[in-house]
């Protein structure tokens, strides 16, 4: 693989230049993406170093997607693909996978969005966890064709973003008087970081649609209760199955540590507790094509990455917090297999689907909005209070964590998920956090990812 974030910022496709600097800006919907492709593949046979920043096209694919989630081909094969976020999307059929951002031009904050072709992606076998016969593609729309969008990006407040944070302690006193179902407090630690920093520790800005949670049907109701009324992975009949908490520090790649948290817990428990493993986020961070850098990245792509690539431990590429060169060293890797969003698709997910999956394999790994209050959580059970911080110029961003339980407050009956985080064991309740279950609090509920680890 190649040994940069940077190197995908150099991809051409068609006749313009593609930027992948931080987590796309493209914005394209299941709407615009769904319709007939072409796509065009190069020479097979490569393994997964291949370098698609370039490449001559020698065959053709017709495929068509059908909403929300069937491929079929032009001979007929029947398969699957998903939207990934507005990001781009994968398609799985006649038993290869097919992976590519969506393209886009970036001119300082004007975007535009070209949802009828992709970047060059990659193409190799579906099965398998390190098999070869890589290629590289692209995708042009051939019907349903969707016109160019321009859009701005919100500004960044240069000036006000490099200053020195300045807790606001009358926003504090108001978030805990506005209700009484938790509690915020002034960090010592956010007084030493910038605005800057203290943004990326929820990810960076992002322009991401949050789909509301699927219908429920009848069997999975039925399923899920069955469940026990709480449960935990921290506690299983005396036996902690999640690993320790970790800090992200002002990097943002919450996507790498939230994903490597339901991988070292479901080592754990496929393995009774005998493998206590703690991936390297570093890697993920500085050799991960499929993801940003500190500037962002995706569950689902990263659970990806540890099918093709492979996980290696944190003494292999030990965590910095910033982005470095990738280390090509020769270390033992933990294969995964089966990611997916929970409900099948981009859009699929809900309470009941996510418990089930927590409690038959395991933590997950969850995507939701930090709002201004939740960064001043200290114990309780977090819901968004509506109110906002006018002094600093927070934004909306999309933050990845684990959830490794639920249960309901026995005097309230409020409902709950368990929640790791990666902000340092004094942030919260040991680094953890309850957030409200069964509404769709910050959009918790609506973008769940699974995957498996290949245990040998």
């Amino acid at each position: 693989m190649a040994t940069q974030i940077a190197v995908i910022a150099n991809l051409v496709l068609f006749s313009f230049y593609i930027y992948v600097n931080a987590d796309t800006p493209a914005n394209c919907t299941y709407e615009e993406i769904s319709g007939s492709w072409l796509f065009s593949i190069g020479e097979g046979g490569h393994d997964n170093t291949i370098d698609c920043s370039s490449f001559k096209p020698v065959s053709e694919l017709q495929v068509t997607l059908l909403f929300p989630d069937v491929a079929v081909d032009s001979e007929g094969n029947v398969g699957f693909w998903t939207l990934i976020y507005n990001q781009g999307f994968e398609v799985n059929i006649n038993g290869v996978a097919y992976f590519a951002f969506s393209a886009y031009e970036k001119s300082g904050e004007k975007v535009t969005s070209f949802c009828d072709k992709t970047s060059n992606g990659w193409s190799h076998p579906a099965k398998g966890y390190h098999a070869g016969n890589w290629s590289c593609y692209s995708g042009k729309k051939t019907l349903g064709k969707v016109p160019p969008k321009t859009e701005y990006l919100k500004p960044q407040q240069q000036n006000a973003v490099s200053q020195m944070f300045i807790p606001n302690q009358k926003f504090i006193d108001q978030v805990n008087s506005a209700q009484n179902s938790w509690k915020a407090v002034v960090y010592e630690e956010y007084s030493r970081m910038t605005v800057a920093q203290l943004i990326a520790r929820g990810g960076w800005p992002k322009k991401l649609h949050f789909p509301k949670p699927s219908q429920v049907k009848e069997a999975d109701l039925l399923k899920a209760k069955l469940l026990p009324e709480e449960f935990d992975w921290r506690n299983v009949d005396g036996k902690n199955y999640v690993s320790p908490i970790r800090n992200q520090g002002n990097c943002g790649s919450c996507y790498a540590f939230g994903t490597m948290a339901m991988f070292e817990a479901r080592v754990r428990i496929m393995s009774n507790g005998s493998r206590t493993p703690v991936f390297s986020t570093q890697d993920i961070v500085s050799c991960s094509e499929y993801s940003q850098g500190c500037e962002g990245g995706f569950p689902y792509l990263i659970s990806k990455y540890a099918k093709d690539f492979g996980l290696v431990d944190e003494e292999c590429f030990p965590y910095e917090g910033k982005e470095l060169q990738c280390m090509e060293k020769k270390c033992t890797r933990q294969f995964g297999t089966g990611y997916h969003y929970i409900g099948g698709f981009y859009g699929a997910c809900n309470e009941e689907l996510m418990k089930i999956e927590l409690v038959k394999n395991g933590p997950i790994a969850v995507s939701f909005e930090v709002y201004d209050d939740f960064r001043f959580y200290k114990g309780g059970i977090y819901h968004h209070t509506g109110l906002t911080d006018k002094f600093n110029p927070f934004e909306i961003t999309n933050h990845v964590v684990a959830i490794v339980g639920y249960g309901a407050d026995k005097e309230t009956g409020e409902k709950f998920w368990i929640v790791k985080n990666s902000w340092g064991e004094s942030w919260g309740e040991s680094g953890f956090f309850r957030i409200r279950r069964g509404t769709d609090e910050c959009s918790i509920e609506s973008i769940a990812v699974s995957a498996q680890p290949i245990m040998e």
